[in-house]
């Protein structure tokens, strides 16, 4: 799942592809790299990022949403509107990202119920100014569990999500690394990442340059790597997460991450 970011402050590449054509443009050369949905989104949820408008954020995704879908790509929309959600699909888009998996909209599980689309559900606890006050996952028995906390929650979304409507096969979840997450959770998180599957859903991860990898390879004296420079670090895991079958990863670096898979693919033959 190749990533189109049609922000201004996104956390990686803000303002690269915020206006149309050249989102467009970005979308295709990922297509060319061997992607294969591209995630279009209009709203940044990097830790203290400030809402758009939702006049705003369709006008940042629908253009995009047409141009690529029209050009025979599959297209996923990164949004926790409905309507956003509900323009998008009917704009060409067959897959509803939501970071918040329902919670932040009510009506979300209703549009996508009613559209057959397929929705991935990722883990969230609250919008991008205060997700890290909730970073706590202490369990009755006194355990920091996140990996329990998280199929806890997860499975609540499911449950909602059946409720409205949407079929068990058109349901993808993501433990959403780095959402109301410190470091070290993410870290429990892959580790426990089977716990996660056990639940019956094909799990979409998205790690690329998060700030956890940039924690990992900090300096001696304690500074992250860059963003620009945690690109390796991101395609190991992507093979690790291969590896465990994981149903598809959000990157922002198709090329490299297509690179990965295709040797791992080549030396795996039986």
């Amino acid at each position: 799942m190749g990533v189109v970011n049609v922000t201004p402050d996104s956390f990686s590449d803000g303002g690269r592809w915020a206006d149309t054509d050249a989102a467009v443009a970005h979308g295709r050369r990922l297509l060319a790299d061997g992607a294969d949905i591209l995630d279009v989104g209009g709203e940044s949820t990097r830790p203290g990022a400030t809402r758009p408008l939702v006049s705003e954020e369709l006008d940042r995704v629908v253009p995009v949403i047409e141009a690529l879908a029209a050009d025979g790509a599959r297209v996923s929309v990164d949004t926790m509107r409905a309507e956003v959600a509900a323009a998008a699909l009917a704009a060409g888009a067959s897959i509803v990202n939501d970071v918040s998996g329902g919670l932040a909209d009510p009506a979300m599980l209703g549009v996508v119920a009613g559209s057959g689309a397929t929705y991935v559900a990722m883990h969230w606890r609250a919008h991008s100014d205060r997700m890290n006050d909730l970073a706590t996952y202490d369990t009755p028995g006194g355990r920091d569990d996140v990996v329990h906390a998280v199929c806890r929650e997860l499975a609540e979304r499911v449950a909602a999500a059946r409720a409205a409507g949407i079929a068990d096969d058109k349901v993808v979840l993501d433990p959403g690394l780095g959402f109301a997450k410190r470091g070290e959770h993410n870290w429990q998180l892959l580790e426990g990442l089977d716990r996660v599957a056990a639940l019956g859903f094909p799990l979409l991860v998205g790690a690329s340059r998060k700030s956890f990898l940039g924690a990992l390879l900090a300096a001696p004296d304690g500074a992250p790597r860059p963003v620009s420079e945690r690109e390796v670090a991101g395609h190991a895991l992507t093979l690790v997460l291969a590896q465990r079958g994981v149903w598809g990863v959000r990157v922002h670096d198709v090329r490299g991450t297509r690179d990965v898979l295709r040797v791992w693919e080549r030396t795996s033959r039986r």
